[in-house]
């Protein structure tokens, strides 16, 4: 049954102008980043660790949490605006499996992200002239931590997105959430802001450091089950109106 489920996800999302958003909004951070390094190399050495700090900088605070919020609209989007809630609440699939489908493929989309932005990273310290040769293995933790990272967004953009009927409101939120924590984390508080959870993950300006691995990846558990949770209780109990 929950096959089911996510064939229909994915074929919702296969002709989805989301996948512009998915190609394009991971560039800037990348030209951003890479523009700040070279304009700034008196305080800054050319090596791939001072490129992720300018990359991972733009991208954890600003495009990537606009990338999640657009594509958590989108999951939702077709609920709210094709009127067809009561034919979801109404088929013979339980409402945990309809969120657990949304949240596995905004995962996917995570990873998928998070890969591209990965690439992205790499062709442009080539371009800047960095050897690949010395390319870091931490680059590893910084991806599987920042995909944990977007997943307990993901799971907080979902809800908000399954509240909230607007397309646009929820990727407000995601933008502000992301801004915000910027600031959360400078305080020393990012374990309990699922924002910040995504920038301490990739490593932002060099802020994994002092991460401790099992409290980022027990957070982000407690997010995502959280979120999840909540968004289950909602739609089991609350009207949704399909008008």
């Amino acid at each position: 049954m929950f096959y089911r489920v996510m064939r229909a996800e994915r074929y919702k999302m296969l002709h989805s102008p989301v996948w512009l958003a998915f190609l394009v909004l991971p560039m800037f951070p990348a030209f951003f980043g890479s523009v700040n390094l070279m304009n700034n190399l008196g305080l800054l050495s050319l090596d791939w660790n001072h490129l992720w700090t300018q990359h991972s900088l733009f991208s954890s605070y600003f495009f990537y949490p606009a990338l999640v919020g657009v594509y958590c609209s989108y999951l939702w989007r077709l609920e709210h605006f094709d009127h067809n809630w009561n034919q979801v609440l109404c088929a013979p699939v339980p409402v945990s499996q309809i969120v657990l489908g949304k949240l596995t493929l905004a995962a996917a989309m995570t990873f998928l992200a998070q890969a591209w932005g990965m690439v992205l990273f790499v062709v442009g310290g080539l371009i800047c002239g960095i050897p690949i040769s010395t390319f870091p293995l931490d680059a590893l933790s910084w991806l599987v931590c920042g995909v944990c990272g977007g997943i307990a967004v993901s799971a907080f953009q979902l809800l908000v997105s399954l509240v909230i009927r607007s397309f646009a409101v929820p990727v407000g939120i995601a933008m502000a959430g992301g801004v915000l924590g910027l600031g959360i984390a400078a305080k020393g508080y990012g374990y309990f802001w699922p924002y910040s959870l995504l920038s301490e993950g990739m490593s932002a300006n060099g802020s994994d450091d002092g991460l401790s691995y099992p409290l980022f990846f027990a957070a982000c558990a407690v997010f995502i089950v959280l979120f999840s949770v909540i968004a289950v209780m909602y739609l089991k109990k609350s009207d949704v109106k399909t008008g």
